[in-house]
């Protein structure tokens, strides 16, 4: 057990980035903590972290230790934690990563009822809309919206993630509306942008089932879906957006939906996990309990939507 022991603390320091911080968290001296990290790289035959005058990097040896260590150590904690608590047990820390605009919009207000349902629980959450490397960063769990693309990863379906291209009345007063995809390629369109490229190539299925591919073309690029919403609100084109991203806005009318008769390939959003025989608790209980929250209909999905600035007429 000394060996997983020191496997353990080595995943600490790097997670605490300092082994002083790590040894706190352990309630152990740091002479002791270095002591042991020294007879871990020993054992090992390689160096594991870099120390300079600032702070500890992994050395390639210790970043390949942490992304196979890592599941080792917690499928040990996770099968103690059910031997002392059983099934139900939720202890430990949950490390999570989510988008920003979703994690802040839909996560953030759920997340004192999921503490206080498990109050041996600590929580840590890391927002970014860029993609994160789940095994590699130390990640228990990613939300991620849209197209999963690492096959290495378990995902489980929370909800469904309806996407529409929308539009603010006054743009489409002054430009018109589109009436096939391929008008689109008249049209100011807001284009987002991601280490996985431009998303400007927007397909379209109509009623039959047919695909309709057009290459979009705007002004306005960012790598942020907040700033894609203020801009389309502002007027300045038409965005390709996820429902619960601007269901509000089309139901007060600022904005409306563009080629309502078509609608674009399915989406969902995942909680998505490392590959790992036991799962454990804190996991699966915060997956459990988004499914809870979020699912089937998702919350923005249980009030009709209006299709083409049927709220803006209304209201005139």
């Amino acid at each position: 057990m000394d060996r997983l022991d020191d496997l353990g603390l080595f995943l600490r320091v790097l997670d605490q980035g300092s082994i002083s911080a790590a040894a706190r968290s352990l309630d152990i001296s740091v002479a002791v903590a270095s002591q042991r990290l020294k007879r871990l790289e020993h054992a090992l035959g390689v160096r594991l972290l870099h120390r300079t005058t600032r702070r500890l990097h992994a050395t390639p040896e210790g970043l390949e230790l942490a992304g196979q260590g890592r599941a080792l150590v917690e499928d040990l904690d996770a099968l103690t934690a059910g031997l002392r608590q059983g099934a139900s047990g939720v202890a430990g820390t949950l490390r999570v990563t989510l988008s920003a605009a979703f994690g802040i919009k839909y996560i953030s207000p759920l997340l004192p009822e999921f503490m206080a349902r498990h109050p041996q629980l600590h929580l840590y959450t890391h927002l970014s809309d860029e993609m994160v490397d789940v095994v590699g960063a130390g990640y228990d769990l990613a939300i991620r919206i849209g197209a999963l693309r690492d096959s290495s990863l378990v995902a489980r379906p929370i909800a469904d993630n309806r996407r529409l291209l929308c539009a603010a009345p006054d743009y489409l007063r002054r430009r018109g509306h589109p009436r096939t995809p391929q008008d689109l390629a008249r049209h100011e369109c807001l284009i987002l942008a991601s280490r996985q490229g431009r998303q400007d190539e927007w397909r379209l299925i109509d009623r039959r089932g047919r695909e309709h591919a057009v290459r979009v073309r705007g002004r306005f690029e960012t790598t942020m879906g907040e700033l894609i919403r203020d801009a389309v609100l502002a007027g300045q084109g038409i965005a390709l957006h996820s429902l619960w991203h601007v269901h509000e806005e089309l139901r007060a009318g600022g904005l409306e939906v563009v080629l309502p008769a078509y609608r674009l390939p399915a989406s969902g959003i995942w909680a998505v996990t490392p590959q790992r025989r036991l799962v454990p608790p804190r996991v699966r209980a915060f997956t459990d309990f988004l499914v809870e929250k979020l699912g089937d209909p998702p919350p923005w999905e249980r009030e009709a939507v209006p299709s083409h600035g049927g709220a803006a007429r209304r209201r005139r």
